[in-house]
């Protein structure tokens, strides 16, 4: 489905080089992704070239934007169709990779996509923050990613409670992002983290990845229900 030399050419600008065993994952992901689009709705994004530009080489920009230690254990929160992290699975077979998300029927499809690429995942049907009052996620996790459109400050509360003190919570956000890092700063000192570095791409997505850096335990009251963190956010 898509010309697998225009993805190795794409994601060559972040000096990836893909074997042609990942190349013919990220093919079949391709179809699994717009076969199942047409009983649910996962994407608005079909088009080849748009599915290796949008969604993988974005997703993998994550790789660049921080180091990944070897078998580093990864929750990926609300993740929809698998982004960001099923494109960093199939090119670090060795993340220990869960993905949590609020609707059976994406999580239906996560575990057929896994099948159909052969990568091991754990997914989780659950909203973020029940998932995150779990004791067999809470802080259990040495990486927690999103890709979200909620606001950095909501999106922490949701997040940080999966990530063990020493980890980092990885957020793929809009360019434009310092005014929503300004209004999130307290919210993350609170939930226990501290922003360390913001990675900015200037690719056809405009890309900002804010990593956020686990530093002490998040308080038990974190996170809350869902209704109560868009009603009264932490300011």
């Amino acid at each position: 489905m898509i010309n697998k030399d225009e993805l190795q050419n794409i994601v060559k600008k972040y000096n990836f080089e893909l074997t042609d065993s990942q190349l013919e994952k990220f093919d079949t992901y391709a179809q699994t992704l717009v076969e199942w689009n047409e009983k649910i709705n996962l994407t608005a994004i079909t088009e080849p070239t748009d599915i290796c530009v949008k969604h993988f080489f974005d997703s993998l920009l994550l790789l660049d934007a921080i180091d990944i230690p070897q078998n580093s254990t990864m929750i990926d929160v609300g993740t929809g169709a698998g982004f960001p992290s099923v494109p960093c699975k199939i090119v670090r077979d060795d993340i220990q990779l869960t993905l949590l998300d609020s609707l059976n029927k994406r999580i239906n499809f996560l575990s057929e996509l896994s099948k159909n690429l052969g990568i091991y995942t754990t997914c989780i049907h659950s909203r973020a923050e029940d998932g995150g009052k779990q004791k067999n996620l809470r802080e259990q996790f040495d990486f927690a990613t999103a890709r979200a459109v909620a606001h950095l400050r909501e999106l922490s509360e949701y997040c940080l409670p999966f990530v063990k003190v020493g980890g980092y919570f990885v957020a793929l956000k809009g360019y434009e992002i310092e005014e929503e890092l300004e209004e999130a700063k307290k919210a993350i000192k609170l939930l226990g983290g501290q922003i360390v570095d913001v990675k900015k791409y200037e690719e056809e997505n405009k890309r900002s990845i804010i990593i956020i850096k686990k530093i002490s335990q998040t308080p038990p009251k974190y996170p809350r229900m869902s209704a109560k963190i868009k009603k009264q956010p932490i300011k």
